[in-house]
């Protein structure tokens, strides 16, 4: 499947995934073929890297933890420290970006302490400290735009606080998560795992995004492998009665994929951050000087930092006990230390 032909499967189905005993029934109907042609392009598209999963994005609040830490590696280590950061089950990304701090990644778990834990035995492990950029609010955070342009076109809605996940529904959480399985009816494999009628989990799935725990069910796509080449990271240093005001404009801004106030950390004078993906670097650009304009971010401390390398992708791991780290990856650390 080419480039072009995995964005007419994937990208009508982003978001509003059909939630019923045969969903990919429904996309053959659309598409005009058989169910079996469906999936056997949904498992090429996933085998070339294309497709993450057809899964769900949980809001801010639903349940977990996350955290974004960067890392300064010296060059000559970056491959191995990389390895062993992607090894920890808990980082769903890890980027190599163009700046002194050049490694920077997502660590999830089940609460804070959990993610808290993870760093400390990164750090201990590589030998280097991490900056921990804890989130204070989300503006927007949904990566389901149209693939058609050279960047995000649409404006969502700004991002809110989900209600917090049941104790009795973090295992179906979990399976959100990971992705349904490519066959006629995955939500009876959920069902079966699960011990529960397959009316209740499509009930809950659809409970979930009504009320805004789930922002949306549907395709999750590596943006890399549709041509999405540039993605851009672009950090304000804004004063923080003014960080909400901003930040809710930049939510609204056409290009802007992801916008989110954090913490900020010693050496990192930044609390406000906006995602751009784009198709080349001048698109990138063109959208963060309307939105430097637009936004009132033009006059203050800002950097824009590139994405050079992805080591790892991965779907969040919030709501499943997560494994140790392959200590076969330390001993690659040793031998380049």
């Amino acid at each position: 499947m080419n480039a072009l032909q995995a964005i007419d499967l994937l990208n009508p189905w982003q978001r509003d995934f059909p939630l019923e005993r045969e969903p990919f029934a429904r996309l053959a109907d659309r598409l005009g073929c058989r169910v079996v042609d469906v999936l056997a392009a949904c498992e090429r598209a996933r085998d070339g890297g294309a497709l993450s999963r057809i899964g769900g994005v949980f809001g801010t609040g639903a349940g977990g933890a996350a955290l974004l830490a960067a890392m300064a590696v010296p060059p000559e280590r970056l491959e191995a420290v990389a390895a062993l950061v992607s090894s920890h089950p808990g980082v769903n990304h890890n980027y190599q970006r163009d700046h002194r701090l050049n490694l920077w990644f997502v660590m999830t778990g089940r609460d804070a302490a959990a993610v808290e834990q993870a760093m400390l035995d990164l750090e201990r492990r590589g030998g280097l400290p991490a900056l921990r950029l804890r989130m204070r609010r989300a503006y927007r955070i949904d990566l389901g735009f149209d693939l058609r342009h050279r960047t995000a076109p649409g404006v969502m809605p700004p991002a809110g606080e989900a209600r917090p996940i049941a104790a009795a529904d973090l295992a179906l959480a979990a399976r959100v998560e990971e992705g349904l399985p490519l066959v006629p009816r995955p939500f009876d494999v959920w069902a079966e795992a699960l011990g529960r009628p397959v009316e209740a989990v499509l009930d809950r799935l659809r409970a979930w995004l009504a009320e805004g725990t789930l922002k949306r069910f549907g395709a999750i796509v590596r943006h890399h492998e549709l041509g999405f080449d540039a993605n851009a990271m672009a950090v304000f240093d804004l004063p923080d009665t003014q960080v909400d005001l901003s930040g809710e404009l930049l939510a609204r801004e056409p290009g802007v994929t992801l916008a989110y106030c954090r913490e900020r950390a010693p050496g990192w004078p930044y609390n406000l951050y906006a995602m751009v993906h784009g198709r080349d670097r001048a698109a990138v650009h063109e959208v963060l000087e309307r939105v430097g304009s637009r936004c009132g971010l033009a006059a203050h401390p800002q950097a824009v930092l590139f994405s050079t390398r992805r080591f790892k992708q991965t779907g969040a791991r919030r709501f499943r006990d997560l494994p140790a780290i392959d200590p076969s990856v330390q001993e690659v650390l040793h031998a380049v230390s």
